[in-house]
């Protein structure tokens, strides 16, 4: 992901707050034109997809299938997801330069939603999936009943590990968590390999705060107050502290980009990792490396040497992990309406649900989530760790919290050995500046 410097950090946060300024109440007003549905039109638009998780063969069935649909051209644009807050701050207010419709992170919706970046698509919910929707999604993207962002596509965290480290060291999947940290300071102990629990992976970290029962922030009714300091979260920032200082192989200020190749023989230099977190897509990373035809270096999965298997809990069970994933919505100041609400209906449709399924992609229409674990690689585990993730705190401001970087520095400072209890109150305070926008 590409760094951000203070001063973009500081311009993006203004944009989003500018945003907000241009609404005249708390909740974003509605933006459709009328409960009955736009004259056909064919019309030219634009979509936003963020990074590069959208395989080109569905961006080309969405250009094709739009074309036959409303008549008209689909453009698609991908922006890297380390340009996404910016961009859009940027882009939504403009009607002559926004994307009609755009895909969003999960944990970035929130924050457009309430400032009236995207349009009341109420009237289409049923339409589109309704309470099949993957439902946490949902209300990420919703203000009261109106519905606003609704879920693109999922992933969710799991434990992906060595089953032939495993084995060498004589130790079985663990069942709960402590038992995580047991099975992976054996190996390392032996010298055989360790975790690979990277210091400003927060993403994957958040696990042990929600396993323990606490949560990122609060909200009472009126503003969201941050509850890093409460006992629940600092128990489980305690357990993940002993797990990264008595078992991991990576670095403090290694992230969530670098725990998808982390169990490959060719990844670590010294003491190999056997277990890592990362999302279900990481599956097409890890496995055995060999270059194809083309000169692309690809993995190639072995059933004998890799697994996977979802975080237990606290007392067994899975752990809450923090699920994966985007939101997709259409901008509030499109001049496109029939257009945009035309590729919404062709994203939501079987066919394209199908298709999100068929590339690993957890689809946002439950009712294909069957698909999705039989063509997915470890995708029953998927689904089982989705259906128990959360999301982080659905407030106005968490984008400029995720833009000041502040998970990623208080997990470093963690990992470092800082006294959790006095960096979690110095964290709460920083994000308690920012979260309520």
């Amino acid at each position: 992901m590409k760094k951000k410097t203070l001063t973009a950090v500081a311009m993006a946060t203004a944009g989003v707050l500018a945003l907000a300024a241009c609404s005249s109440s708390n909740e974003p007003e509605a933006t459709t034109s009328g409960t009955s549905e736009p004259e056909a039109v064919a019309e030219d638009i634009t979509l936003w997809l963020m990074g590069t998780d959208t395989p080109d063969a569905l961006i080309d069935y969405l250009k094709t299938t739009y074309a036959d649909v409303n008549g008209g051209a689909l453009t698609v644009e991908q922006i890297g997801w380390g340009d996404a807050i910016s961009s859009l701050t940027t882009a939504l207010p403009d009607a002559s330069n926004t994307p009609d419709v755009t895909e969003v992170g999960n944990t970035q919706a929130a924050t457009f939603t309430t400032v009236g970046a995207f349009m009341d698509i109420s009237d289409m919910y049923d339409e589109l999936g309704g309470d099949s929707l993957l439902q946490g999604f949902v209300e990420a993207g919703s203000v009261g009943d109106a519905k606003y962002a609704l879920p693109y596509y999922f992933g969710s965290r799991m434990v992906w590990y060595r089953a032939d480290l495993y084995a060498e060291a004589g130790v079985d999947v663990p069942t709960t968590l402590a038992e995580y940290t047991e099975v992976n300071k054996t190996m390392k102990d032996a010298g055989i390999a360790g975790s690979y629990t990277a210091g400003q992976d927060w993403r994957s970290g958040i696990s042990w705060i929600f396993a323990n029962g606490g949560d990122i922030a609060s909200f009472d009714g009126s503003e969201w107050t941050a509850t890093l300091s409460s006992p629940e979260s600092i128990e489980g920032m305690q357990q993940w502290q002993e797990l990264y200082q008595d078992t991991s192989v990576a670095q403090p200020t290694d992230n969530d980009t670098t725990t998808y190749q982390a169990i490959n023989d060719e990844f670590l230099a010294g003491i190999p990792a056997a277990s890592t977190m990362a999302p279900n897509w990481a599956y097409w990373s890890l496995g055995d490396l060999s270059e194809n035809d083309e000169g692309d270096t690809v993995a190639t999965w072995n059933e004998e040497k890799f697994g996977a298997y979802a975080l237990p809990g606290v007392n067994g069970g899975i752990a809450p992990v923090f699920a994966g994933g985007s939101n997709i919505a259409v901008s509030a100041t499109t001049q496109h309406e029939a257009g945009a609400k035309d590729l919404m209906r062709i994203i939501f449709s079987e066919e394209y649900q199908t298709m999100l399924a068929e590339n690993g992609l957890g689809p946002a229409n439950l009712d294909y989530a069957d698909a999705y674990v039989e063509v997915a690689a470890m995708g029953e585990i998927g689904l089982a760790a989705a259906q128990a993730a959360k999301l982080t705190p659905a407030a106005p401001g968490w984008a400029a919290v995720e833009e000041a970087a502040l998970m990623e520095q208080y997990f470093q400072a963690v990992a470092e050995g800082g006294d959790v209890p006095a960096l979690a109150a110095e964290y709460d305070d920083k994000i308690n500046a920012l979260i309520n926008g």
